[in-house]
This record gives C-alpha cells, sequence and structure tokens, in this order.
C-alpha cells in the first residue's frame, strides 16, 4: 500500500500468500502451431483470445472469464474490464459473476479508473458479502477509495475484509497501513504482525512496521527491519536479473 505499489489483488489469490488456493489466473490453455506462432508474443494471445470472444446467444461466462484474466495476464486491462463485464452480464452462477466483477474492478485499478473500480466492486459485494470473493473485494475497495481520497471510507472498509476472512493476509496488511496513517501506530502494529503470521512478509510490509516502531518510539527495531527491507528487496531484484 505504499505510495509506489502498482499491482492490485486480482482472483489469483497471489496476492500475498494465496490466501485463496483456489483461484487461479494462469491463462487458459492454447493450441498453438508454436512452429508458426512465437509463443510468449503477447499480440499473438491476444488474437487467440480475440477468437473466443463469441456472439452474445453463445457466451460461456466461465469461459469468458478465463478471457478477461488472462488479458489482465498479458497487461491488456481495457480488454480484461470488457470481458470480464461481458461474463459477469451473461453468468448464471452468482460466484461467477462477483469474480468476474470484483476482477474488472482490479483491472480499472491498474488504469486508475478508480471510480470504475469502486463501482465495480461495489456491485460484486452486492451480490454477496460473506462470499470467498468478498475479502478481496473489500480489501480492493478500500484500496480504490484511498487512492479518490476517501480515507475514512477506506479504512472501514479495510477492516471489513479481515471481519469477513481473519486469514486474509493482504487484509491485515492493507488495516496496518490505513490505521498507520490515521497515527494508530500500536493498532498498525499488531495488523502488520497478523499479515506476517500469515505469510506475507516482504519488503514493503517490513518498511510499514518500521514506520510504525519509529512512531512509537523504538528506533532500534526500526533501524532492523528496515535493514531487513532493503536486503528482501536487493534480492528480489537480483532474482529478476537472473
Amino acid at each position: 500500500m505504499t505510495d509506489d505499489r502498482d499491482d492490485h489483488e486480482f482472483s489469483s489469490g497471489q496476492g500475498f500468500g494465496d490466501p485463496y488456493e483456489g483461484f487461479d489466473i494462469d491463462p487458459p490453455e492454447f493450441h498453438v502451431d508454436t512452429n508458426r506462432v512465437d509463443p510468449v508474443d503477447s499480440r499473438a494471445v491476444t488474437d487467440l483470445l480475440d477468437e473466443r470472444n463469441l456472439a452474445a446467444d453463445e457466451v460461456d461466462a466461465e469461459q469468458l472469464l478465463d478471457v478477461g484474466l488472462s488479458y489482465i495476464g498479458i497487461n491488456r486491462y481495457e480488454q480484461a474490464t470488457e470481458a470480464l463485464e461481458r461474463a459477469a452480464q451473461f453468468a448464471d452462477d452468482e460466484k461467477i459473476e462477483q469474480e468476474a466483477r470484483t476482477n474488472k474492478g482490479a483491472a480499472h485499478a491498474e488504469l486508475e479508473e478508480f471510480d470504475a473500480a469502486i463501482g465495480a466492486y461495489r456491485e460484486a459485494l452486492n451480490i454477496d458479502d460473506d462470499s470467498e470473493h468478498a475479502a478481496t473485494a473489500e480489501t480492493n475497495l478500500a484500496f480504490a477509495l484511498w487512492e479518490s481520497g476517501r480515507t475514512e471510507q477506506a479504512l472501514e472498509h479495510a477492516e471489513r475484509a479481515v471481519e469477513v476472512d481473519p486469514r486474509f493476509a493482504q487484509g491485515w496488511y492493507n488495516r496496518g497501513f490505513f490505521l498507520l496513517e490515521r497515527g494508530l501506530a500500536e493498532d498498525a502494529r499488531n495488523a502488520f504482525d497478523n499479515a506476517i503470521r500469515l505469510g506475507f512478509r516482504n519488503a514493503e510490509i517490513l518498511e510499514e512496521k518500521a514506520r510504525a516502531l519509529e512512531e512509537l518510539g523504538e528506533d532500534d527495531r526500526a533501524e532492523e527491519l528496515a535493514e531487513e527491507a532493503d536486503e528482501l528487496r536487493q534480492e528480489a531484484e537480483a532474482e529478476m536479473l537472473e
């Protein structure tokens, strides 16, 4: 939740610690003649996805949901919002509709279309505010509200996310971030500790926890965490270069 964050929680659930094992952002398998098409060419993947956009009377909502997630996987967020909106419209299963609307909101957020993102998340929560997708919708809604300057509402939905799923690590991280921004450093530290216990441990959360410890006057421990965050960031950068 730092200012330079550029990712949003999709229904892959990878977010921070795979809170939902059943979610999968991996694109569906395509039958491609690799002698004619480079399988890592994103334009070729887009062409294959376009072939799967069926006429309205032939729409398979679950398949179209996969198409939308595949567009997300290649950073084609505008196409993703269109596919996911169609999936939601034609879904007979409320779970599929809710997943489609939650991911549509996340795609809008990637485009910095936060009003549209907020609308999509609210539509998802109107379907079921206590389902397996609700915690993701709540925490994403909190982020979009924050980006729109509605900080008090953001904290409310961050709180709701961990009420829906107390084992949602990203939800605890977001809750800690918003609490810290409100000056509630002790509560923020507790939230960060919960996220870490649930498997979310990276440079970002260590930096935020260090900031909370500084507010609490625990400067030595804050410095240790800041150094650990730097080490984790360097390790991640080294892995990307391999």
